[in-house]
């Protein structure tokens, strides 16, 4: 499967809860997988609309349990916020690679 064949496919949680819609991705270069998919289109912003973002529009992709005819997220996965310092680092990381 390619990313671009996730795109615009809907997100539901496990428990059947609609999360929103696949608009963008992070791939991580360096290990060649992605990190994470995102529920808004990645534009260049502040910090904090980045941070927002990673926190509050984004989902781990080792959250996701199955790609099919929609992305399903673990519940739990889902409910598990990104820590104020592990977005901050990761803020830092996406800053510096522009």
């Amino acid at each position: 499967m390619k990313i671009s064949d996730v795109y615009n496919m809907d997100i539901y949680s496990d428990a059947g809860q609609y999360l929103g819609e696949v608009r963008d991705a992070i791939v991580d270069l360096e290990k060649g997988e992605v990190s994470r998919l995102l529920m808004d289109e990645w534009r260049s912003s502040d910090r904090e609309d980045v941070k927002r973002m990673l926190q509050q529009k984004s989902i781990l992709f080792k959250n996701i349990k199955n790609i099919g005819d929609v992305v399903l997220v673990s519940a739990t996965g889902q409910n598990q916020r990104t820590p104020e310092s592990a977005a901050s680092t990761e803020v830092s990381d996406l800053a510096s690679r522009r």
